[in-house]
């Protein structure tokens, strides 16, 4: 992947301060999955998300979930899961669209000089192990299985563009 995140684009955390991608890129690599609460697709692939994304938590990158609504409907959609992940509101839809997503739910991989190295997009467990290994082969980490024996069936998500 040749993209990069531009470096005035705005994080919003559901529970602290907004700030610029760079500044959440110093130390850790980000490991985002981008849902969109208002589909089922989204809904059908968050428990695998969770699964993945606690799998990689001691990599040296920021597991996370950017959920494109508002803080209030994101914490809405995951429930509880909003308590125990860094979880970014994307109303708007500009960091799903600046990772290069056309479709949602997507998993991804960015560098902490702004790449991003990997994509996948829809359900695809192929993609996903691939974004996977590539955040394992960068930290030293192992990866975790994809698919797993609850993941749904393959599926290609919903359009980023609503």
């Amino acid at each position: 992947m040749a993209n990069r995140l531009p470096d005035d684009l705005v994080l919003h955390p559901i529970s602290a301060d907004p700030r610029p991608v760079s500044e959440w890129l110093t130390t850790f690599h980000l490991a985002p999955v981008v849902l969109d609460p208002y589909t089922n697709e989204s809904s059908w692939i968050l428990k695998t998300a969770v699964r993945v994304l606690d799998a990689l938590r001691g990599a040296d990158a920021r597991v996370s979930f950017v959920v494109t609504s508002d803080a209030d409907d994101a914490r809405r959609f995951l429930g509880p899961v909003a308590d125990d992940f860094l979880v970014f509101a994307d109303p708007d839809r500009a960091v799903a669209r600046a990772l290069g997503a056309a479709s949602l739910p997507a998993f991804a991989f960015v560098r902490v000089d702004g790449s991003v190295e990997a994509l996948a997009e829809g359900w695809n467990p192929a993609g996903w192990r691939q974004v996977a290994r590539a955040i394992s082969d960068a930290t030293s980490w192992n990866p975790p299985t994809i698919p797993g024996p609850n993941d749904p069936a393959p599926f290609a998500g919903s359009p980023v563009a609503g």
